[in-house]
């Protein structure tokens, strides 16, 4: 017993000069995102603090992007799941009916006031198409209303408040970091807001702008906010890919007697559309990124939703120089 009470002493003493036990670090927040604005506005706001995956793949579009198992696991399993909301990601709400989400779900289309996506004249009828049981098989009548435009983050007074949304809800999942959040939002917010402010320079400083595109057109919520006029192809949200002769002519005509330097198409376009006008006008080609999505070049080079606009407003203020 003598011996075993210095033992017992000695065990004592070395546990009190044992260091505390640490509590393990807390896992990062695990956020999903489906198109390429919502990922990068999340890994703006959550800097190293996050996890952010991006669902769709570098260089596919939305509307043919089909989820796989690990991407529907990912969604139920993640702390804060960021999608558009629209008829291109509508696959999402599939996920959400078959799974119970254990997180936030956020639709950037809920972070700002929507407009209606209309035709405007010498578009392309859509014909076939219907939307909230409307049969539209004669096409679409100019300026006829066929549902709210989700492109939203196509402007970047929009892509603030999307910024500053998820924000918000990062507040609330992780309020022990919630003044690095906002520093972090306000921080990219102002960045998108001077972005905003040099488009609206340079559409003031033109006389009645003009934009005609021979594509596709996602692009109504960019246009509305610095009153620019255009003329596209195709609706947003038109899957075909050739329009009609009398299409191709009006919009031919229109950069002709107009005297438009420049025909635009957007990424992953064949941009044949475009091309065809050019060569008729004598005009020339330019990529509009609407940031959708983006290649694997592009991610791989660290491309932002800034770094693509303020291409696009470099392309612009070309194009309207050479005017």
């Amino acid at each position: 017993m003598k011996k075993i009470l210095p033992l017992l002493l000695g065990l004592t003493l070395l546990s009190g000069c044992a260091q505390p036990m640490q509590e393990p670090e807390r896992a990062k927040l695990q956020i999903v995102t489906t198109v390429f604005p919502a990922y990068d506005f999340a890994r703006a706001v959550a800097g190293d603090l996050a996890d952010v995956t991006l669902l769709l793949p570098p260089g596919m579009e939305s509307h043919s992007y089909e989820p796989t198992p690990a991407d529907i696991l990912a969604v139920q399993e993640c702390d804060l799941f960021i999608c558009l909301g629209g008829e291109s990601d509508a696959w999402v709400d599939t996920i959400l009916s078959a799974v119970e989400p254990q997180g936030e779900t956020l639709r950037m289309t809920q972070c700002v006031e929507l407009l209606e996506e209309t035709t405007v004249e010498g578009m392309q009828e859509t014909p076939g198409h219907d939307h909230e049981g409307h049969d539209h098989s004669d096409g679409y009548g100019l300026g006829e209303v066929m549902e709210m435009d989700e492109h939203v983050w196509t402007s970047p007074r929009n892509a603030s408040s999307i910024t500053m949304a998820i924000s918000d809800v990062l507040v609330e999942l992780d309020a022990a970091n919630a003044e690095t959040y906002q520093e972090n939002a306000g921080s990219y917010a102002g960045e998108l807001e001077a972005l905003d402010l040099e488009f609206q320079e340079l559409f003031a400083s033109i006389d009645q702008p003009v934009l005609v595109f021979g594509d596709r057109f996602p692009l109504r919520y960019f246009v509305e906010r610095y009153g620019v006029e255009y003329y596209a192809a195709f609706p947003g949200c038109s899957t075909q890919t050739e329009p009609s002769a009398a299409t191709i002519a009006f919009l031919t005509e229109k950069v002709e007697s107009e005297q438009i330097g420049t025909v635009w198409y957007i990424e992953f376009s064949n941009h044949l559309v475009a091309d065809s006008i050019a060569e008729a006008t004598g005009a020339g080609t330019s990529l509009f990124h609407t940031c959708h999505n983006v290649t694997q070049a592009e991610m791989d080079g660290g491309a932002t939703y800034l770094t693509l606009m303020e291409g696009n407003l470099e392309r612009l203020r070309t194009a309207f120089t050479e005017r």
